[in-house]
C-alpha cells in the first residue's frame, strides 16, 4: 500500500467510526451537541457583518472550526485541545471565547493525567508560537505582544485545563463514595439480619424449653389417661386417644414453627398436602364429631412445590378447625382440584343445624393464611355463602416464584428502624461540589474575567 493510500484508508475508517458512534449515541445527546455547535457557529459568525475585519474569510473559517470542536471533544479530546491552537492564534475573538469551555470539557476525558498535561503544554506552546508567527508577517513581535500571547494561552488553555482535571478527578471519588455507601448499607442490613436470626433462635429455644416441655407432659398424661380409660371407662377411651393424638400434633406443629424461627429452609415439617394427609385431617374431624368428607379431583400424584403442598395442608386444617369451632354439626366438604399450573383447595360447610353459638375467634388464622398464600403468588377467599354456611378456598401456583414465608426481603428490612435505604446521589454529590469543586471554580475566575474583558474590548474596537 502506497503512503498516499494509507491516510485515505485511515480517514475512511475514522469516518465510519464517527457514523457508528453518532448512531449509537442517545438521541438527546445528539440533539444537545448539534444545538451547542449551532450556537457556537452563530455566535462566531454573527458579529462579522457588524464589525468590519481585515480577513473575513479567515474569521469565518475559524468560526466553523470552533463549531466543529464542540462535538469532537467527546471522541477525540486530545486532538480537540490541539485543535484549539489556531482559534487562540486567530483574530476571531468571538470564536476564541468558546475555547475555555471546549478545553475544560475535553481535558476531563483525557487519561492519564500525565498525557493530559502533555497535550495542554503542547497546545499552549503551539498557541504562543503560532501567534508569534502570525505577528512576524508584519514585523518582529514586541515584548508586550509576547507577554499578551502567553497570558491568553494561560487564561484560555492552562487554567480551564487545570479546572477540568480537578473536576475530572472528583468523578471517580464520587463513584467511590457511592460504592462505599452501598457497602456500608449492605453491611448494616446483614448485621440487622444476623441480629434478627439470633433473636429468633433465642425465642425458639425458649419456646422449645417451655411449651415443648408442657406439651410433652400433656401427651404423657393423655397416654396414661387413655390406658386407664380402656380398663375402667371404655366409652371414654376414644376421647382420651384424641387428646393424646392432638397433643402429639401440637408438638409436631411446634417443631415446625421452631424450624421457621430458626431459619431452617430445608426442614421438612411433614405437611406434604397429599391425598393421605388431607384424608388424615378429614378423619380427625370425623373423630371430633364433624360430618366431613374429601373430594379429590386429580388424576395422579401432584408434583407441586413443597411450599404449595404445605399451604394446601394449612388451608384444609384451618377450614376444618373453623367449621368445628363455628358450625359444629354442619356437613363439611373438602375439595382438591388439580388444574395443571395451579391447585385449588376449598373447605365448605353448610349452616349449622339449629341454634349454635359460634366459637370465639379473632380471624388471626385467616390473616396468617392470607399472608402465606400471597407470598406464594396465590389468592385466598374466605367468607359466608349466599345460601348459608362458610367457604374457604385458595388458588395456589404449583411452582411459586416468591420467597419462602420466613424470608425477609431487603425492601421490607429497609423500612424498619434499624436499617435505611442507600443515600441518594445528590446527598453525595452536592457536598463534594461545594467542597472540592470550589477550588476548580475559583481557578476559572481569571478565565471568566479575561473573557469578559476581551469581549468588551472587541465590542468597543
Amino acid at each position: 500500500m502506497s503512503p498516499a493510500v494509507r491516510p485515505c484508508t485511515r480517514a475512511r475508517r475514522e469516518a465510519a467510526a464517527i457514523r457508528e458512534a453518532v448512531r449509537a449515541a442517545p438521541r438527546r445527546t445528539v440533539v444537545t451537541e448539534s444545538v451547542f455547535a449551532g450556537l457556537v457557529l452563530l455566535c462566531s459568525l454573527a458579529p462579522v457583518p457588524l464589525i468590519p475585519t481585515a480577513h473575513p474569510v479567515t474569521v469565518a473559517l475559524l468560526g466553523a472550526w470552533a463549531a466543529l470542536l464542540v462535538p469532537a471533544r467527546r471522541m477525540y479530546p486530545a486532538l480537540t485541545v490541539l485543535g484549539c491552537v489556531p482559534v487562540i492564534a486567530g483574530d476571531n475573538v468571538w470564536a476564541m471565547v468558546v475555547v475555555p469551555c471546549v478545553v475544560w470539557s475535553a481535558v476531563r476525558r483525557i487519561t492519564p493525567v500525565r498525557r493530559a498535561w502533555g497535550v495542554v503544554g503542547a497546545s499552549s506552546a503551539g498557541a504562543v508560537l503560532m501567534s508569534i508567527a502570525a505577528q512576524s508577517l508584519d514585523g518582529l513581535p514586541t515584548m508586550p505582544y509576547l507577554v499578551a500571547g502567553a497570558g491568553v494561552a494561560a487564561l484560555f488553555l492552562l487554567l480551564p485545563a487545570l479546572s477540568g482535571m480537578m473536576l475530572g478527578r472528583r468523578r471517580p471519588l464520587t463513584g467511590l463514595l457511592r460504592e462505599r455507601n452501598a457497602y456500608l448499607e449492605q453491611t448494616r442490613f446483614l448485621t440487622d439480619e444476623a441480629a434478627r436470626m439470633e433473636e429468633r433462635a433465642r425465642i425458639a429455644a425458649e419456646m422449645h424449653d417451655l411449651l415443648g416441655h408442657r406439651i410433652g407432659l400433656i401427651s404423657v398424661h393423655a397416654g396414661a389417661l387413655q390406658l386407664a380409660a380402656e380398663r375402667q371407662a371404655p366409652p371414654l377411651a376414644s376421647q382420651a386417644e384424641l387428646l393424646r393424638t392432638t397433643a402429639g400434633t401440637a408438638m409436631d406443629e411446634l417443631r415446625g414453627i421452631l424450624g421457621v424461627l430458626r431459619h431452617h429452609s430445608g426442614e421438612d415439617s411433614g405437611e406434604r398436602g397429599s391425598r393421605e394427609d388431607l384424608s388424615a385431617l378429614v378423619a380427625d374431624s370425623r373423630n371430633a364429631g364433624a360430618d366431613a368428607e374429601l373430594h379429590w379431583n386429580a388424576t395422579g400424584p401432584t408434583d407441586a412445590d413443597a411450599r404449595t403442598r404445605q399451604a394446601v395442608h394449612r388451608v384444609t386444617r384451618e377450614g376444618l378447625t373453623n367449621a368445628l369451632k363455628h358450625a359444629s354439626g354442619a356437613p363439611v366438604r373438602v375439595t382438591f382440584q388439580d388444574e395443571g399450573d395451579t391447585v385449588v383447595v376449598a373447605v365448605v360447610n353448610d349452616p349449622p343445624p339449629g341454634t349454635c353459638s359460634p366459637g370465639a375467634g379473632n380471624r388471626s388464622g385467616l390473616v396468617g393464611l392470607q399472608e402465606r398464600i400471597s407470598l406464594l403468588g396465590g389468592t385466598l377467599h374466605a367468607g359466608p355463602r349466599p345460601e348459608g354456611g362458610f367457604a374457604l378456598s385458595a388458588r395456589i401456583p404449583v411452582r411459586p416464584d416468591s420467597l419462602p414465608v420466613y424470608a425477609i426481603s431487603p425492601g421490607q428490612v429497609s423500612g424498619g428502624a434499624g436499617s435505611r435505604p442507600p443515600l441518594s446521589a445528590e446527598v453525595l454529590t452536592w457536598p463534594r461540589l461545594l467542597g472540592g469543586g470550589c477550588a476548580a471554580l475559583l481557578v476559572l475566575l481569571p478565565t471568566i474575567g479575561g473573557t469578559i474583558a476581551l469581549l468588551i474590548m472587541a465590542a468597543l474596537h
